[in-house]
């Protein structure tokens, strides 16, 4: 096992799934494999989202109206929320898969590791509202980004996060997104 579940990282980010699902697996599916013990979010009749481990790692599906079955829309794992230091933080089922998880990750650490791997991580231009606060970095194969805190602000980024620290990991990130962004930069 790669030292203080990094491995867990590395497998999000090279599959595009938590444990071998994400939002393209049925709520239910979701569930059998991650447990009962999650929070559930209903948006209306037509968005819902899960969350496991006081939202450490959150699934979201939305569907046209409540006569039509849940379609997969993303998943985070929320980084940013171990800094608090609550083991309750991470679910059990990742914890007993994993082991402990770190308060932080280190980008920099995570982009060796995968680099090793093949996987690589290839920046790409943030969103107007979040830089320089944040920069993204996008794996194209399994459509995953990593956002990290780029620079820090008082008012814009967490106190109990340094710079080069990872924030979220979430995916998919359609190619299709990824060019807009890299046409808005020019």
């Amino acid at each position: 096992m790669t030292p203080h579940s990094l491995a867990f990282y590395l497998d999000v980010v090279t599959t595009g799934t938590v444990l071998g699902v994400g939002p393209a697996d049925s709520p239910e599916r979701v569930a059998e494999v991650l447990g009962p013990d999650f929070a559930e979010d209903h948006f209306g009749d037509r968005g819902m989202g899960l969350g496991y481990g006081y939202g450490f790692v959150e699934l979201f599906w939305d569907r046209a109206s409540a006569e039509h079955a849940w379609s997969g829309h993303h998943f985070t794992v929320q980084v940013h929320r171990l800094a608090f230091r609550d083991r309750a933080d991470v679910h059990d089922v990742l914890r007993a898969r994993y082991g402990r998880f770190t308060p932080r990750l280190r980008f920099e650490k995570l982009e060796r590791l995968l680099a090793r791997r093949g996987v690589p991580l290839l920046e790409i231009p943030e969103i107007p509202a979040s830089g320089p606060y944040f920069r993204t970095f996008w794996q194209p194969d399994s459509r995953v980004a990593v956002t990290v805190i780029g620079t820090y602000d008082e008012h814009e980024t967490p106190d109990n996060l340094r710079v080069g620290d990872v924030y979220s990991v979430h995916g998919p990130l359609a190619a299709a997104e990824v060019e807009w962004r890299r046409a808005q930069a020019g």
